[in-house]
């Protein structure tokens, strides 16, 4: 709890430098039309669509955006997307884990596979390596919003598992089931939050060194490049000199 790790800060870091912001978009939009032609398409009450929205706000998702995609998903016309996970190996053994959304599985696949090759990794079968990794809910709060005490007593009081403080922010963690609970009472108390959102978690990582470190961006950066991945997350670790260089 007293340091943030570096698994947290790449994954932080990582999608706050999303280089074509439009295809960043478009993937939010999917999720949103998603979530709602899977449920109420209000909303206040439907948890999913509500997290999606949120996330997808706290990126600066323009409005009309994401109001296009609810209605794309009230008016019937939208797509049926199948959400399908991939489990694989980086270099030097990272594990890799990459959702996607696709109304082709088989392109999906084979794109996936392929940028696992061409980039130094192989791609495993499902459950390879997500026994490494918990599922759960992140709610990230900019340091400023309070001491880390007082960040913690909130989060305990709304019913989250771990809290993760440092000068990037507070990292704060519920069961995958509770996220919506916990950010609404978390957001009672310290306001909106920078990103709320499900993640892989990871119960243990991988320590790399510059080479290897470049490797992985590269094949994480390609995969996120593609259309039909929605996230990809490693269980990577990193020092503060191969951070500086990357």
């Amino acid at each position: 709890m007293a340091g943030h790790s570096k698994w947290a800060n790449i994954q932080h870091r990582k999608g706050r430098q999303d280089a074509v912001r439009s295809k960043l978009f478009s993937k939010f939009a999917k999720e949103i039309t998603v979530a709602a032609k899977m449920g109420d398409p209000d909303p206040d009450k439907n948890p999913r669509l509500r997290l999606a929205v949120k996330e997808a706000k706290s990126n600066s998702c323009p409005k009309d955006v994401i109001d296009r995609a609810i209605k794309k998903a009230i008016g019937g016309d939208a797509e049926n997307y199948d959400e399908i996970r991939y489990e694989g190996y980086g270099p030097n053994g990272v594990a890799v884990i990459v959702e996607t959304m696709t109304d082709n599985k088989n392109r999906t696949a084979s794109n996936v596979r392929s940028l696992f090759s061409k980039n130094g990794g192989n791609l495993g079968e499902t459950g390879s390596v997500s026994f490494m990794f918990d599922r759960m809910g992140e709610i990230v709060y900019p340091a400023s919003v309070g001491s880390e005490d007082a960040v913690m007593e909130a989060a305990i009081m709304a019913g989250a598992a771990d809290v993760e403080s440092s000068e990037d922010g507070h990292f704060i963690y519920c069961a995958d089931t509770d996220l919506n609970d916990v950010s609404t009472a978390l957001e009672e108390e310290l306001g909106e939050s920078e990103s709320t959102k499900l993640v892989w978690r990871p119960q243990t990582t991988t320590e790399l060194g510059l080479e290897d470190a470049q490797k992985l961006m590269k094949l994480i950066e390609s995969l996120e490049d593609d259309d039909d991945v929605q996230r990809v997350t490693s269980n990577v670790e990193m020092s503060d000199e191969v951070m500086a260089q990357l």
